[in-house]
């Protein structure tokens, strides 16, 4: 495979998940993970995306407010964010994970609406706070700096004590049999906790991620309640979760 063709497959990877890690993409497209590093470190260089430890995240992920930023599919994350908002209702108490789609959905949030909302994304918390009606209340913890998410156990615990009407969890991918899984053991973690904290679980999950796998689960299709893709409901891409007892929408 041609360097330009990598670095096209690389860009889109980071598109789809916000991160990459140099030795998935090493082996998916059968090379050296040091060809990767270096693909990796020029697309850096050329600011199409920021070079991590042990792999890569995309511009609009790492920033607290992606204006001018590239993000990716955001008008499919803008379609989600807008099917998400219709499901909230004034005075609800709700959760929203990290990502960019929940960003866009935190971005919309109507101003006439009267909400308490919990996260422990920095970037949504920050946004949220330009919205007057809004109560904001940060789920702290260590921060972590690849994804801007509070992890570990103080956070773990805080969520452990709420119960929230809605929770809108963002997910690297999505599988009909293996579920929703993650690259990251301690966003796991904290999305578990999330999902026991809530009564409802809604996932806004852009469609490139259904079929998409990750080393580590947060739970089966049948845990969440909701799925919202940019498609409609009957589109053949959501076949395989039409007989599963959840929402599509």
């Amino acid at each position: 495979m041609l360097k330009e063709e990598r670095h096209r497959f690389i860009l889109n990877e980071v598109g789809i998940h916000n991160r990459v890690l140099l030795t998935d993409i090493a082996s998916l497209l059968d090379v050296s993970v040091d060809t990767i590093r270096r693909d990796i470190k020029e697309l850096h260089n050329s600011k199409l995306l920021k070079k991590v430890h042990g792999g890569a995240i995309s511009l609009g992920f790492n920033n607290y407010n992606p204006i001018g930023k590239t993000v990716y599919s955001l008008e499919e994350k803008s379609r989600i964010a807008e099917k998400g908002i219709s499901l909230i209702k004034e005075g609800q108490v709700i959760l929203l994970s990290g990502g960019t789609t929940n960003l866009e959905l935190a971005k919309r949030l109507p101003s006439k609406f009267k909400l308490t909302c919990f996260t422990p994304s920095l970037p949504i918390a920050v946004q949220l706070l330009t919205k007057s009606n809004i109560e904001v209340i940060f789920i702290g913890g260590r921060l972590s700096k690849d994804s801007q998410i509070a992890i570990g156990g103080s956070a773990i615990n805080m969520l452990s004590e709420i119960k929230v009407d809605i929770c809108f969890l963002g997910t690297n991918s999505i599988h009909p049999v293996e579920g929703l899984t993650e690259f990251d053991w301690e966003i796991v973690q904290m999305k578990k906790a999330m999902i026991h904290s809530s009564r409802k679980v809604v996932s806004p999950c852009i469609s490139e991620k259904i079929g998409s796998l990750q080393r580590f689960k947060i739970c089966g299709v049948e845990e969440i309640d909701v799925l919202i893709t940019e498609l409609e409901p009957w589109d053949v891409k959501l076949d395989a979760f039409k007989n599963m007892n959840i929402q599509l929408l």
